[in-house]
């Protein structure tokens, strides 16, 4: 379950910090948030498919630990970050 290329490229220029960056717990969250959506959506019409599931769980977990990890570091961003993925603690 690949994000297609273009998808991709957006999410990360829409939450990159500066030019260039993909690498830091904005574009890291943005990404894994797409990538569980989907999953998500696969697994309501998959029913049994438990070895994407457990994949789902990693995602969300490591998703946790980045998004824990933007709230000690700097937690204006990271309330800005919640409010534009619109998550929830």
């Amino acid at each position: 379950m690949a994000l297609p290329t273009v998808a991709k490229t957006k999410i990360i220029k829409d939450f990159a910090t500066k030019a260039g960056d993909t690498g830091s717990p904005e574009v890291q969250v943005a990404l894994l948030t797409n990538k569980i959506n989907m999953l998500t959506d696969h697994l309501k019409k998959h029913k049994k498919d438990n070895h994407s599931r457990k994949g789902l769980l990693k995602m969300v977990a490591k998703r946790r630990r980045l998004l824990n990890f933007l709230e000690r570091q700097d937690e204006k961003r990271y309330k800005v970050l919640i409010k534009k993925l619109d998550l929830t603690k």
